[in-house]
């Protein structure tokens, strides 16, 4: 623990210097950087999804064991960023983002924390009352792709009604096309959203999957 306290201390001290010395660093805003760190989440996406699917060869690991690394640092350090212009102008310290994470993880798990008022409420009922939420569809982001927002609405709906499957759709082409040779886009569209719901009923994230289709069409096409 105490090196592990070293080693945040010793990057709070370096953002401190570059945010007073560096050109750069020094004329960022939350605004500034929001795109930076959107670009950091997907490259930290992909670090995860290579050590999933690359050989398990001594070498491989121990490259996408150190470009995971690398990229868990560079959101890190974008998130303490975020702390140290907040704390600059006023709005709160790094000590009130990592109290509320904390605070925020004790109160969703009553049934650790705080056995003796749990009654068996599920996740998603639990965040809902929390922030007063009139559906639980309201904190799904507007800006989230697609596929990972067809997911996040799923698992949501699945979570708060208690059951599997979300969708009725065949999966049958045959039988979900009206004209199979001229499919329409709400047709398509239904289809692959009953696709990420049957994979996600087997255990299986969709876009975890096609992450995993596509290096293995990349690396097929070199």
């Amino acid at each position: 623990m105490e090196e592990d306290l070293k080693a945040f201390r010793r990057l709070s001290d370096i953002l401190d210097t570059l945010r007073k010395e560096c050109p750069w660093d020094r004329q960022q805003t939350m605004k500034s950087l929001r795109y930076l760190t959107i670009e950091e989440v997907h490259e930290l996406g992909e670090a995860i999804v290579a050590l999933e699917t690359e050989p398990h060869k001594p070498e491989a690991t121990d490259t996408t064991t150190s470009n995971l690394k690398k990229e868990l640092g560079d959101l890190a350090m974008h998130i303490l960023f975020y702390c140290k212009l907040a704390e600059e102008q006023g709005l709160f310290s790094t000590a009130d983002v990592y109290n509320a994470i904390s605070d925020k993880l004790i109160s969703r798990h009553p049934f650790i924390y705080d056995k003796e008022h749990y009654h068996g409420e599920g996740w998603e009922e639990i965040k809902m009352r929390e922030r007063d939420r009139h559906g639980v569809l309201d904190g799904v982001p507007d800006s989230l792709s697609s596929l990972v927002k067809a997911i996040r609405m799923q698992e949501k709906v699945a979570g708060i009604e208690h059951q599997s499957p979300v969708t009725t759709l065949p999966l049958d082409d045959q039988k979900h096309f009206h004209d199979p040779d001229h499919p329409t886009e709400q047709e398509v569209g239904d289809l692959l959203f009953g696709l990420v719901d049957w994979a996600r009923q087997h255990g299986i994230n969709a876009d975890d999957a096609l992450c995993g289709a596509n290096r293995r069409f990349r690396q097929n096409h070199k």
